[in-house]
C-alpha cells in the first residue's frame, strides 16, 4: 500500500531528471504510461494492531485515533484505549481515501464481500449450546 499512496505524493527520482515526461516516452514508444513511483524506506516503521478506530477533525486537519477494544461484540464496559493517532491534511485523507478503497475492491473481488457488521457475520449456530447427546448415545455398546 506504501506504493499505492507514494505513486501520488509524488514523482520517481528518475523521471525528474529526465527531459521529458514519463508519458510522452512511453507514448513515442507505443506503451501505455506508466504511473510514477517513489522509493519508500520503512525500516523504522512501528507495526500495531488496531480493530478500532475514531476519525474526527478541524476545517484544516483530520485525526484518526486507532486503539484495541478488548470486546469487540456489544458496548464496551471500559474506555477502549488509544494506542496511536495520525494527524494529517485533507488531500492526504483522501488520497489515503483512495488508495484504501481500491484495496478493499480488489480483496473483495479475490476472496468475497466483507460484511462489516459483526452480528451478521456470526453463525447462528456458533451461538447456540452444542446439543446435548440422546439418552444412551454415550453408553457402552454390550453384546455378542
Amino acid at each position: 500500500m506504501a506504493e499505492e499512496l507514494g505513486r501520488f505524493e509524488g514523482q520517481h527520482p528518475e523521471s525528474a531528471r529526465s527531459p521529458e515526461a514519463p508519458s510522452a516516452q512511453a507514448e513515442q514508444r507505443g506503451q501505455a504510461p506508466q504511473p510514477p513511483r517513489i522509493q519508500v524506506d520503512d525500516s523504522k516503521a512501528i507495526a500495531c494492531y488496531a480493530n478500532f478506530c475514531r476519525v474526527t477533525g478541524t476545517p484544516e486537519e483530520l485525526i484518526i485515533d486507532f486503539g484495541l477494544n478488548p470486546h469487540p461484540f456489544g458496548i464496551p464496559s471500559e474506555p477502549i484505549p488509544i494506542t496511536h493517532r495520525v494527524v494529517t491534511n485533507f488531500y492526504t485523507a483522501k488520497r489515503l481515501l483512495h488508495a484504501l478503497q481500491l484495496t478493499i475492491q480488489r480483496h473483495e473481488a479475490t476472496f468475497g464481500v466483507l460484511e462489516i457488521d459483526v452480528q451478521k457475520r456470526i453463525r447462528p449456530t456458533f451461538m447456540q449450546a452444542p446439543p446435548s447427546p440422546a439418552p444412551g448415545a454415550g453408553a457402552p455398546q454390550q453384546g455378542g
